[in-house]
């Protein structure tokens, strides 16, 4: 990461941050990778094939509310706190997430852990494309695993519901960021999910997640996310609403306006995976 982008062990860090302290006894790493269907690739196959030591595997999908039919919505605080202490990961740790994409899904697990009150969570900048490009060690082994006590304040705060983001939407008192592609937000794309409507949120205004990001999958500095939301039409006095397919880009979004000293964001947990799901829900197309 250059000067002007400094390491901060509660939003982002980077690979030479990470090798420094890999040794670090508080130190817990996460393998968040998380593919979407159409990348083709088996992330927990890739986890054990190589990962950066000490690494264990977060599962998006299985650490999530199992009761919702919407794809991995954030758990119930005693099921992240079950899996979080299975997995040898509680308080007084400095938690990192990377996953294979560059910076993807790891974004998720952070949002996660905010909403959960751990403030102690990094995303890896760059991910494991960066690690394994500097010629930086992997393994195939697993870590050793004792039990640890995380104790959980729940930001209800950090998450919004469709009724939350309907009341937004009318009212224009907050910024809807929509994290997909354009031509999915403009309506001109089909969605991934079948049965689902094209479009977007009306009010809301779109911040392709790409965009935020440099050419080796790093984030770009502060000043240009700040520069990028503001040409998007973002207002950076109101709060803001994150949203994207199914919320794992929206974390990106709220993650990058953490990085701009941005703390009043929520993210739309249902995101577009609920919204273009019900026919009573409004729809707006084009830019």
């Amino acid at each position: 990461m250059s000067a002007s982008t400094p390491d901060d062990p509660k939003t982002l860090v980077s690979t030479d941050w990470l090798a420094a302290n890999l040794k670090d006894p508080d130190l817990r790493i996460f393998d968040a990778t998380w593919f979407l269907p159409d990348m083709a690739r088996d992330a927990k196959a890739e986890y054990a094939a190589a990962h950066i030591p000490g690494a264990r595997y977060f599962d998006i999908d299985d650490i999530s509310d199992a009761r919702s039919e919407l794809p991995h919505m954030a758990p119930p605080v005693e099921k992240f706190m079950s899996r979080m202490r299975a997995m040898g990961v509680g308080d007084g740790h400095q938690v990192v997430a990377y996953d294979g994409a560059g910076l993807f899904s790891a974004a998720r697990v952070w949002w996660l852990f905010r909403l959960m009150g751990q403030k102690n969570i990094a995303v890896l900048d760059g991910g494991l494309p960066k690690w394994l490009a500097e010629g930086r060690p992997t393994t195939a082994s697993l870590p050793v695993i004792r039990d640890r006590h995380m104790t959980v304040k729940y930001q209800a705060q950090r998450v919004r519901d469709v009724t939350d983001v309907a009341r937004a939407a009318k009212l224009g008192d907050h910024n809807v960021i929509d994290a997909r592609a354009p031509a999915r937000f403009r309506g001109e794309a089909a969605e991934p999910r079948p049965g689902m409507r094209s479009g977007h949120i009306p009010g809301s205004v779109n911040v392709f997640y790409k965009d935020l990001l440099a050419a080796n999958g790093t984030m770009k500095s502060p000043a240009a996310l700040r520069t990028i939301f503001e040409t998007a039409g973002v207002d950076l006095q109101k709060p803001a609403i994150t949203t994207c397919g199914s919320g794992v880009t929206a974390a990106i979004l709220s993650l990058a306006l953490e990085r701009i000293g941005k703390t009043d964001h929520s993210l739309y947990d249902g995101s577009w995976s609920e919204w273009g799901m019900y026919a009573d829900l409004p729809i707006a197309t084009g830019a």
